[in-house]
């Protein structure tokens, strides 16, 4: 029997999520040929989630076809410090040179933001930056839009007027301004692409025209202003066409927040009154309007299908309009839009809405065709911090059963079915523990702050805290990574462009004052190329002993290995290149190749003795053994190098896995045995020093309950207690945890152990209680929630660190509320 654990359950760290107010799907290629794709896309897209402070978090699909862990977020764009995201978008880097039955992958992507000045931001998504910014030359920018063949980019600016971008063949640079209006350019939206009637395709698939020539052309675009109307615009002549007046109250002006476009040339808005407008595009009259708001509508998405439009906005609800049959007597059969349901999802203003797979704007001829048993997904975010994912089948489907992606109920329905809250979790170093000082960091934008938790000086006593230490920086973007030394001596932070060190001192009563390593910056840059004119960090891990400190850099994906022993100042012992070599096949490490690194070069040499491109990529998890010997590196190009400390040389690569390694993480009482988690809540334990997956470690990672796999929440960290650094003689055990879960899993069973999983498995219970001994080899606690850090502060002393959603809300402004007479 397992000892128990003493728990310090901390709620005062004041952790504040920014809000939500962008979120983004990449668009599918456009077909080449008018014949419906009814090819299911065979993964889920990234899920770009734009924030109030400025960064945007890439999510990835954990999963296969169904995941009930969904999306989880990659690798975090630290905006610049301050700046916030007011529109993002995707466009497709050669759209000519995918498949249109294939999802297009981050290195496919271009990403685009602004941020209500401007700029317009194109960001580099391996490198974690941005790649290059233009200037509208019109103004704030108050919305983008990519055209369906993603060479163009519409920016509707502060001065009223339209401009286009090209980013053909990977540029951006300006193309073309509208004719001026007075008013504000809210919201705009391509009409759907004309084919070119004239252009047939043999079929190898090349065209009898010029190859330069283009198969689809944009003929029109549609604006929502802030004089209460909507303009169709010609693009080849940039002149409105027409206008389109909405409602007004009092003669004030209505605002058109929101508008989209579908395949038929159907317009629709949502407006500050509350409304959604549907128009004909071809007299660019209104064809039905719709009070389905009590305030105003700030987004609106469109389905798969094109037969259903979902609106949000400040009253917090999220509303669904079909496409329906319906009978008009002697004409027979017409189609109209109905309201069909609202939700309450969110506690405050919803800002942003999207869906997968995402609406192309096509043609009738060349129309996709999705799979009607598998239901889509509408994502929705606002001020309240969460991203919220619900299946949105349609209530028209005959289909007897549709798959839900994201496992929360066998409804599928949006009206029926349960949604996903996904957590508003921290980054992997914003909140770290210092065990033999019983310190906590918290990182903010700008800043950090710690927390002393003192030991008690009896059993009847109750544990305390106290803040100790606040501080405020000077940065360039918002701060990227910090760690603090086991024995709080130590403290590094970083944004993109500078890496900073304190030495932490303390005084007699206990206050720390912080002394920043001045020159530490310039020791960094001095190891690292010429060119390099950056010393920040996306992650730092100190050694047990708090004698070294790792750092992989923000540009150029270096290890530097520091040495913070007994010298006058930190030096560098060794820089590894290993991340940055191309030995991957199609994204994967070549089996059998993790030992061809055993003779190392000198790293200051590497650079211009490999004739190699280095890859582009972030070292986002770094761990290092108990004894001070192994440090492992994981990328997000899911591959995992091991370096010797001892010997300072690069040891072993294992193999690369279809996910990135959410935490990693050495054993204490077998320093050699790493443990690596996936988003997809399975591990993988590997033996460093054996270089290989040991058999006991393989039935583990392979017979893993499904109260575990199935959990919704995906794993966030792995920690292990160091009291079994001494006591070897006790069954080895590890701490995992998501933000609503931990569970304790052991590392060692016996026969009767094991034989008394696999019965209980072949039952495939589902249902637990707040406790659930899965088996005597796993327990599991959903109690508290939701967590934004575990960690052991001595032996058999486990800190838990909340934030609840309650405190949380309570640092916004009051929602939207209208009392109604007589309630």
């Amino acid at each position: 029997m397992d000892a128990p654990l003493a728990l310090h359950r901390c709620r005062f760290v004041d952790f504040t999520p920014s809000p939500i107010t962008a979120i983004a799907f990449p668009p599918l290629p456009l077909p080449k040929k008018p014949s419906s794709i009814g090819k299911q896309p065979e993964r889920y897209g990234t899920l770009a989630v734009g924030h109030a402070n400025g960064n945007i978090d890439l999510c990835e699909w954990a999963g296969g076809q169904q995941s009930p862990q969904s999306w989880t977020v990659r690798t975090t764009l630290s905006g610049p410090y301050p700046s916030k995201v007011d529109s993002l978008v995707f466009a497709i880097r050669y759209p000519d040179l995918i498949d249109p039955t294939v999802v297009p992958s981050s290195s496919d992507l271009r990403l685009f933001s602004s941020g209500g000045g401007s700029d317009l931001l194109e960001w580099d998504m391996d490198r974690g930056c941005v790649r290059r910014t233009i200037s509208s030359q019109g103004g704030s920018i108050w919305s983008i839009s990519v055209n369906p063949a993603s060479n163009i980019i519409a920016l509707g600016c502060e001065d009223g007027t339209v401009r286009l971008l090209s980013i053909a063949n990977d540029t951006l640079s300006h193309y073309r301004r509208f004719d001026r209006v007075k008013c504000r350019v809210l919201s705009i939206a391509w009409g759907p692409p004309i084919p070119k009637q004239n252009k047939t395709i043999t079929a190898e698939g090349s065209s009898d025209e010029d190859e330069d020539d283009e198969y689809w052309t944009d003929s029109w675009l549609v604006t929502g202003g802030s004089d209460s109307s909507l303009r169709k615009w010609d693009v080849k002549s940039g002149r409105s066409i027409d206008r389109m007046g909405t409602d007004k109250i009092r003669g004030e002006r209505t605002l058109v927040w929101a508008v989209g476009v579908l395949g038929d040339g159907t317009i629709v808005s949502g407006d500050s009154m509350g409304l959604v407008k549907f128009w004909d595009s071809r007299t660019c009259t209104q064809l039905q309007s719709f009070q389905a708001h009590g305030a105003d509508v700030l987004c609106l998405t469109i389905d798969p299908t094109g037969t259903a439009v979902y609106t949000a906005g400040v009253d917090q609800k999220l509303t669904q309009f079909c496409f329906i049959n319906t009978s008009t007597g002697d004409k027979g059969k017409a189609r109209r839009w109905i309201q069909t349901s609202s939700r309450r999802l969110h506690s405050h203003d919803i800002r942003a809405l999207a869906m997968w797979p995402p609406y192309s704007t096509l043609p009738s001829s060349h129309k996709r065709l999705f799979p009607v048993d598998i239901a889509p997904l509408l994502i929705s975010g606002g001020l309240d911090m969460s991203v919220v994912v619900t299946p949105a089948a349609l209530p028209t489907s005959t289909v007897v059963k549709i798959v839900n992606p994201i496992s929360t109920s066998v409804h599928c329905t949006f009206e029926d079915s349960y949604h996903r809250r996904l957590a508003y979790t921290p980054g992997p170093s914003s909140i770290q523990v210092a065990r033999e000082a019983r310190l906590i960091s918290c990182t903010r934008d700008s800043g950090l702050e710690l927390w002393r938790i003192p030991r008690k000086a009896s059993s009847d006593e109750a544990a305390g805290w106290e803040k100790i230490l606040t501080m405020d920086l000077n940065v360039h973007t918002n701060l990227l990574a910090s760690a603090i030394s086991t024995d709080g001596k130590w403290l590094a932070t970083s944004d993109l462009y500078e890496s900073k060190l304190f030495s932490l001192v303390s005084d007699s009563d206990g206050c720390i004052a912080p002394r920043r390593v001045r020159d530490f910056s310039a020791i960094l840059r001095a190891h690292l190329p010429p060119k390099s004119t950056s010393s920040g960090a996306f992650a730092f891990h100190f050694t047990a002993d708090s004698s070294k400190l790792v750092i992989s850099t923000a540009t150029g994906a270096f290890i530097l290995v520091v040495d913070l022993g007994k010298v006058e100042q930190p030096r560098v012992l060794r820089r590894f290149d290993q991340h940055r070599m191309a030995s991957l096949t199609k994204n994967r490490v070549v089996v059998g190749r993790s030992s061809v690194d055993e003779e190392e070069p000198e790293p200051e040499e590497e650079e211009e003795e490999h004739d190699f491109t280095p890859i582009a990529t972030s070292i986002l998890r770094l761990a290092t053994s108990f004894d001070g010997q192994w440090l492992a590196s994981s990328d997000v190009h899911g591959r995992t190098h091991v370096f010797n400390l001892d010997s300072v040389q690069h040891h072993c690569v294992l193999p690369s896995f279809p996910l990135a390694a959410q935490s990693i993480c050495f054993d204490p009482s077998r320093p050699s045995v790493l443990v690596l988690a996936f988003p997809d809540n399975s591990i993988q334990i590997f033996d460093v020093e054996a270089r290989q997956f040991p058999p006991w470690g393989k039935e583990i990672c392979d017979n893993l309950p499904k109260r575990l796999t199935r959990t919704h929440d995906h794993i966030l960290g792995v920690t292990f207690d160091p009291a079994m650094e001494s006591q070897s003689s006790t069954p080895r055990s590890m701490l995992l945890w998501g933000s609503t879960w931990l569970c304790k899993l052991r590392l060692e069973r016996s026969d009767t152990t094991a034989r008394s999983a696999q019965r209980k498995r072949r039952r495939d219970d589902d249902k637990s209680p707040k406790m659930e001994p899965v088996d005597d080899y796993l327990k599991m606690v959903t109690h508290y929630r939701p967590i934004l850090h575990l960690d052991f502060l001595g032996a058999g002393e486990v800190v838990v660190v909340e934030r609840p959603l309650v405190d949380v809300l309570a640092t916004l402004p009051p929602a939207y509320f209208v009392h109604k007479y007589g309630t």
